[in-house]
């Protein structure tokens, strides 16, 4: 099987949102829609009682994360959001009705409905770059391309994190910080098993 995925360095990002610039450039999502945000994590005090500057501060990405199970192409009835065979979530516009069914039931809050054309919009994991068979940066995610503190990673989680390929050509397991299994995180999951992955290391994971 196949599962892409981004995996992200939550110590590497510096919150610069080059990665939120790069998808709606790339994608020409329209202003005030997003399919990647860029999310401020804290400061929360490292213990009870703590103070500045004895605290947690990291920033978090959030766009589809192509789950597993994912429980927008469920409830979609027109079939137009689909599972792909490279584990992409994935929605066909000629189907889509509009309903926003796959909006409500997304865990996430990551899609939503263009206004103009009267579809549902979310991240597509730039499907045409890695479905296009390319090999360096064009076989990548503009956002991964993109990423100047090299925090965001592309790859198939089936194959492990080690392996997850970065902007300069190195993978994850070479270039990154060791980490442990305690260091990775998902967003809630809610039965859906989202596939993307959050490295954090000594500091309190806030989800």
């Amino acid at each position: 099987m196949t599962q892409y995925a981004i995996a992200t360095d939550l110590n590497r990002c510096v919150g610069c949102l080059a990665c939120s610039v790069a998808c709606k450039e790339i994608n020409s999502v329209a202003v005030g829609n997003f399919w990647n945000k860029t999310l401020r994590i804290g400061p929360n005090p490292k213990e009870e009682g703590g103070n500045w500057p004895d605290v947690d501060l990291y920033f978090m990405t959030i766009s589809c994360q192509h789950c597993a199970d994912p429980e927008c192409v469920k409830v979609c009835p027109t079939e137009a959001s689909t599972k792909k065979p490279d584990g992409t979530v994935q929605i066909d516009k000629a189907k889509c009705i509009g309903c926003q069914f796959c909006v409500m039931s997304c865990p996430y809050g990551v899609r939503y409905l263009n206004a103009e054309e009267r579809v549902v919009e979310k991240c597509t994991l730039c499907e045409q770059k890695i479905a296009s068979g390319a090999t360096g940066d064009d076989a990548l995610p503009q956002c991964v391309t993109q990423c100047g503190g090299m925090a965001r990673w592309f790859g198939d989680l089936d194959k492990g994190l080690e392996g997850f390929k970065g902007a300069r050509g190195e993978t994850m397991g070479e270039f990154c910080e060791p980490w442990t299994d305690g260091d990775v995180y998902t967003l809630p999951d809610a039965g859906n098993h989202p596939s993307y992955r959050y490295v954090l290391r000594r500091m309190k994971w806030q989800s």
